[in-house]
Order: structure tokens, then sequence, then C-alpha cells
């Protein structure tokens, strides 16, 4: 008697392993490194109209402007505010295909470090493997306040170390590298905090000069229309006067920056490229043992049968 067949039951659904795999990085590398060249010159030429508009900036705070010159200097008093929105756009522009670069970078990273690769490296951790974040901090530690100050640096300081030539052990952690990634990462951080920084301050200046402004007119004499705000206005003078130098000298971080990252890029995509392309290493078969130098001669065997008489 045959049992009845009991119906295949599928078991619970096992994705399949993510095969790591290489990329060329250098078409990438090339358009970040043009989009920072582009952002580095646009934010020079605004730091050059900021510094030709200061004086029609001292003229409009200390109203000596005529009406017809506000209504025609608008552009150039604001600094050519246009030209500002376009270094802002060409920032924005320049993030996102770094941020393509160092993602890729990563990926090909792990294929070094995987046996796929020609030539597979072994992390010096194992079980961590040679990145100390997870790959979604490529994008989130740019964002997440706080560890945004040292998360990234991090992460391209692994991924530097992860590409180093085989034949050359400890390139990645050198001096010149350690030099291209910590001044890159200094110089764009130092950057970042005076944008910021610098915008911060001089809006919170323009708001409270407005307040004093306002408190000083309410405060004033009826029967006496001068009010003296001299004070204010030369407050809000050396406040432009601020902000220009912090421009100029943020607009300098940023030529640094960008060519320590493309040095940076530049390096990590050629070591990328050279482990990826280069042949395996050659097996050559094992070489079959020798016989012994001095080995006994065989005796031929003697005429005729041998003898059992006595």
């Amino acid at each position: 008697m045959q049992p009845y067949p009991v119906p295949h039951q599928p078991g619970p659904y096992q994705p399949l392993p993510v095969i790591p795999r290489y990329r060329p990085l250098k078409p990438v590398a090339i358009v970040s490194i043009v989009l920072m060249g582009l952002t580095a010159v646009a934010a020079v030429v605004q730091s050059v109209l900021m510094w030709l508009s200061y004086d029609e900036v001292k003229r409009l705070v200390y109203g000596l402007l005529t009406e017809d010159e506000i209504n025609s200097n608008v552009e150039a008093i604001a600094g050519a505010g246009p030209f500002l929105n376009l270094v802002s756009y060409l920032l924005i522009g320049t993030g996102i295909a770094f941020m393509i670069w160092l993602w890729q970078a990563r990926e090909n990273a792990d294929f070094l470090s995987s046996p796929f690769a020609p030539r597979p490296a072994v992390p010096a951790d194992p079980i961590r493997g040679p990145h100390r974040r997870a790959a979604g901090w490529i994008v989130g530690s740019w964002f997440c306040p706080i560890v945004q100050f040292w998360y990234p640096l991090q992460i391209v300081q692994d991924i530097t170390t992860a590409s180093e030539p085989p034949e050359q052990p400890g390139a990645g952690r050198s001096g010149r590298m350690r030099l291209l990634v910590s001044g890159w990462w200094a110089t764009w951080t130092g950057f970042w905090v005076i944008v910021v920084g610098g915008g911060s301050f001089a809006a919170i200046s323009f708001i409270v000069w407005f307040i004093r402004l306002v408190q000083a007119a309410d405060n004033s004499d009826p029967n006496n229309p001068y009010v003296d705000i001299y004070d204010m206005q030369d407050f809000m003078v050396r406040v432009a006067l601020a902000v220009d130098i912090g421009f100029s000298v943020a607009a300098v971080l940023l030529i640094v920056a960008g060519v320590a990252a493309a040095l940076m890029m530049l390096r990590i995509t050629q070591w990328q490229h050279s482990r990826a392309t280069a042949p395996p290493p050659m097996q050559w078969p094992a070489r079959p043992p020798e016989p012994p130098r001095y080995a006994p001669r065989a005796q031929p065997p003697g005429p005729g049968f041998p003898s059992y008489g006595p």
C-alpha cells in the first residue's frame, strides 16, 4: 500500500546574496572634479563682486544714496545676488556628484576585499570588514547632527585604506594620503562653518539693528525729527565688512578643499582600477618529486633457473 503523497511545503524565502562588482570611477570622478573647479571659480567671482559693492553698501547704510541710485544699484548693493545663487547650485551639483563617487568607491572597496577580486585583500578585521560604518552612513553622515563632523572622514579613510595596492602595504595610511584626506576634511569643514556661521551672524545682526532702529525712533522726541543712529550705522558697516572678509576666507578654503579632494579622488580611483584590472597571480604547477640521487642499481637475474640441490 503506497502512502499518500505529502504536498511540498516551500521553506522561507532566502534572498540571494549580493555579489559585489567593480564599477569604473573615472567618469564620475572627472565630473565631480570639474564641478569643484567651477564652484571654486564662482566663489572667487562672488567674493570680488561683494568687495566691489562694499562702498555702495556703506553709502546705503549711512543714507547717502538718492532714491534713483537705490533703484538703479539694488543688484550691485546686494553683491550680485543671482551669482550667489549660482554658487549654491554648483555646490549642490558638486555634492551629488561626490556622493555618487563615494558610494561607488565604497562598493568597489567591498569588491576588492571579496573572493571575486583578481587579488583579494584580507581586511585587518575579518569580522567587521574594512569599514567602520555601515553603507547607509555614506549619505546619512553628512546630514546627521554632531556625527557629521567625523563620520564622513572615517568613511573616506576606510575606503582609502581598503583601496591601497597589495604591493604597497600602508600606502593608504602614508603621510601624503593622510595629509590629503585630513587637509580636505579640515578645509571643507572650515568652509561650511564660515558660510553657515557667517550667514547666521549677518541675519541676526540685521534683526538686532532693525529692532534698535525701531526703538530709537519710538524713544525720540516728537518735536525733534533728528535721531542719532550713527552708532547703529557704524555697526552695520562693520557687519558688512566682516561678511566680505568671511566669504573671502571661505572661498580660499573651498579652493584648497577642491584641490585636495581632486588629488585624493584621482589616487583612489587609480588604485581601485589597477587592482580590479590586474591579472590574477600565476599558479605554477607543483614540481614532481625528484628521484633519489644514489638509487640502488637493479641486479640482473642470473642465467638459468635457481638450483635447489645440495
